[in-house]
């Protein structure tokens, strides 16, 4: 029988595996995940579930019905430990091997740890338990410590402070989100963190965690002492390839693919945060977004039943986050350097549709609290767009209008 498995309980395994039923595969297919609960969606692990607004159930892709109904063998509670080509097998925990005909790849990430932190009171999040376990220790008047402004530690961060607790935001670079939107942004961002009592500090490290059998305070580089009651980790992730380095799968930060998603082994193809393809117009890339996850398990599966696509995968990529009263939305690939010009809004009031420019050209899109205009603006990303040609899509022709404006790393 033609046997197709996926290895991953992930968005990008799910989506995958429904694509593949949906697209008229009638095989064996198997999914394989290393967790014991049901896949599950990740944003609300740092926000609605954190926050408690959600339940665990809330959080499900799909009920088990649906893995039924679609005839899916379900693996869970299970880890590959090893690929082997030659024999077109999956090695797992306890040295079972099942052959397939065609593979997905979708493993994901985990988080990076702080070094020589492995201590009560010090937890990282990226599982279901991850949440629910950070969750029963927040709380009011518990002091927070959240070390990385990325977009996990920006959304804990938020959530934290609105349970109560007293937050301190640490990031090693100039400004939060600054890695991914640059310093102008960044300092909005660290601004609204600001403005709600969460004490932002830049341009530092975590030098040491004092512990009395839990953590009781953390050490900065610049010598200040932070007492707190836990530590929330959020240092950015890495691909999930330990179990695929002796399978001769070329591993570089992920697995790497053609623009079709499919790697250099026959029948083989890779989605989600493990997979590195190369991108038609950007070189080889990983995306780390929700959507993502979504698209490129689309893509995945039909390079799985049609070897031959045409249609190479080149998203326009789009990533959200919810901090406080705001909605902040991306669509494109900013560059830190990029210049950053308001197309629509005031910068004071939250609310705006900024433009990153390169050479005269848009090469991404910000939005807080701005959702039709990014909406609008993301189908025309997909091609080189002039900057007069986004405002003229936003009814903006007159550059000289007050709404146009150079943003620095100084504003509010």
């Amino acid at each position: 029988m033609d046997r197709v498995i996926v290895v991953g309980a992930s968005l990008a395994g799910v989506t995958a595996c429904d694509a593949l039923r949906r697209n008229g595969f009638e095989g064996e297919l198997m999914l394989i995940g290393s967790e014991t609960s049901l896949p599950y969606d990740r944003p609300p692990l740092s926000k609605a579930l954190l926050a408690g607004k959600q339940s665990a159930a809330d959080c499900l892709l799909r009920p088990t019905e649906w893995y039924e109904q679609m005839d899916i063998t379900m693996l869970l509670g299970t880890r590959a430990t090893a690929l082997d080509l030659a024999t077109r097998a999956i090695e797992l925990e306890g040295g079972r091997r099942i052959r397939f005909e065609r593979l997905v790849i979708a493993t994901g990430a985990q988080p990076r740890a702080l070094p020589n932190a492995t201590v009560n009171g010090v937890h990282t999040l990226r599982t279901l338990e991850d949440s629910c376990g950070l969750m029963a220790r927040l709380g009011a008047g518990v002091r927070v410590a959240v070390v990385g402004g990325g977009f996990i530690g920006v959304e804990v961060a938020a959530t934290a402070w609105e349970l109560g607790c007293d937050v301190t935001l640490i990031e090693s670079l100039p400004s939060p989100l600054s890695r991914t939107l640059g310093d102008t942004i960044g300092q909005l961002c660290a601004g609204l963190h600001r403005e709600h009592g969460v004490d932002v500090r830049c341009n530092v490290t975590v030098r040491d965690v004092i512990r009395n059998g839990t953590v009781n305070a953390i050490r900065l580089d610049d010598d200040s002492l932070i007492p707190v009651d836990l530590v929330v980790v959020g240092i950015g992730v890495q691909p999930c390839t330990s179990w695929l380095e002796t399978s001769g799968l070329e591993l570089r930060d992920g697995v790497v693919c053609d623009s079709y998603c499919r790697t250099a082994a026959p029948g083989v193809v890779a989605a989600g945060d493990i997979a590195r393809w190369r991108h038609p117009n950007l070189g080889l890339v990983r995306f780390e977004h929700w959507e993502n996850a979504i698209l490129q398990g689309e893509a995945a599966a039909a390079a799985v039943l049609s070897p031959g696509a045409s249609v190479e995968y080149a998203p326009v990529p789009y990533v959200w986050s919810d901090q406080y009263d705001r909605r902040i939305q991306v669509v494109g690939h900013p560059a830190p350097r990029d210049e950053v010009v308001i197309a629509d809004g005031e910068v004071e009031r939250g609310q705006f549709l900024a433009f990153y420019v390169r050479t005269g050209r848009v090469t991404a899109a910000v939005a807080f609290n701005r959702a039709r205009l990014i909406h609008a603006i993301r189908p025309l990303l997909s091609k080189p767009l002039l900057l007069n040609k986004a405002l003229e899509a936003l009814g903006r022709e007159d550059e000289s209008r007050p709404f146009i404006a150079q943003v620095t790393g100084d504003s509010p």
